[in-house]
C-alpha cells in the first residue's frame, strides 16, 4: 500500500509497539537506583533532571524527569508523565500525524530528540502521548548517540515543524537525512514545553 500524505487511509495508521513510559518523580536518584536494581538494567543520567533506564533491546524502556519546582508546588504530584508508541518509519509517523490533524487532533510539541523523532499529545484527561520514530537502525547506534557530548549537552532535542518534513519527503528527501538532529547548542529541562512539563 501506498502511504499518501494527500489521501491519507481512512482508518487510522497503528504504531508498532509500545515504546517506553516516562515517570514524573520527586527524588530521582532514588528511583533509578530502584528501578535498575529491579529490572537488571543499566542506567544513563544525563543532568540531574533525566534519566534513562536500559534493560532490553530499546535505548530505553523506563526513564524519569525531575520537574523543577515539582516538590515544592504539590508534594504528592509523582506518577506517570508519558506513554511512547513507536511507528515503523518517519513517513508511517507524519502519515498518522496528518490522519490525526484531520480530526482535529493537534500536537502539543514536536521534537527531534536524537535517538528519536517524536510528537508530543494531550488526550483529555491530559495525560501526554508521545509517537515516535527511532532514527537509528541498531540499539548500539542509539545508545553511541545517547552517550555523545552532543546529547549531554542537549538530551531535549531540537523542535521541528511536521509539515515542513512532509514537505521534504515529498520532494524526494530520504527519511534518513529529515531525520538527523540538528545542533542547537545546550537545552535542558527548562526547554520542554510548559504544557509537556505540567503534564
Amino acid at each position: 500500500m501506498t502511504l499518501s500524505f494527500a489521501n491519507p487511509p481512512s482508518k487510522q495508521i497503528a504504531p508498532h509497539k509500545l515504546a517506553h513510559v516516562v515517570l514524573k518523580t520527586r527524588d530521582i536518584k532514588r528511583m533509578v537506583a530502584f528501578y535498575t536494581e529491579f529490572l537488571g538494567g543499566t542506567a544513563l543520567c544525563p543532568d540531574d533532571s533525566l534519566a534513562f533506564v536500559q534493560y532490553d533491546d530499546e535505548h530505553h524502556r523506563i526513564a524519569f524527569v525531575q520537574i523543577p519546582g515539582l516538590r515544592e508546588k504539590d508534594p504528592g504530584t509523582a506518577g506517570l508523565h508519558h506513554i511512547a508508541f513507536t511507528f515503523p518509519s518517519l513517513r508511517h509517523l507524519l502519515l498518522a500525524y496528518r490522519q490525526r490533524k484531520a480530526k482535529g487532533i493537534m500536537p502539543a510539541w514536536c521534537v527531534n530528540h536524537g535517538p528519536t523523532v517524536s510528537m508530543y499529545y494531550l488526550d483529555p484527561e491530559g495525560n501526554t502521548l508521545e509517537t515516535q520514530h527511532d532514527v537509528f537502525e541498531t540499539i548500539e547506534a542509539a545508545n553511541a548517540m545517547m552517550h555523545s557530548e552532543a546529547f549531554a549537552k542537549n538530551p531535549i532535542g531540537v523542535d521541528f515543524d511536521p509539515e515542513e518534513m512532509i514537505e521534504r519527503l515529498e520532494k524526494g528527501e530520504s527519511q534518513e537525512s529529515i531525520a538527523v538532529r540538528g545542533d542547537i547548542g545546550p537545552r535542558g529541562i527548562e526547554g520542554i514545553p510548559e504544557a509537556i512539563r505540567a503534564a
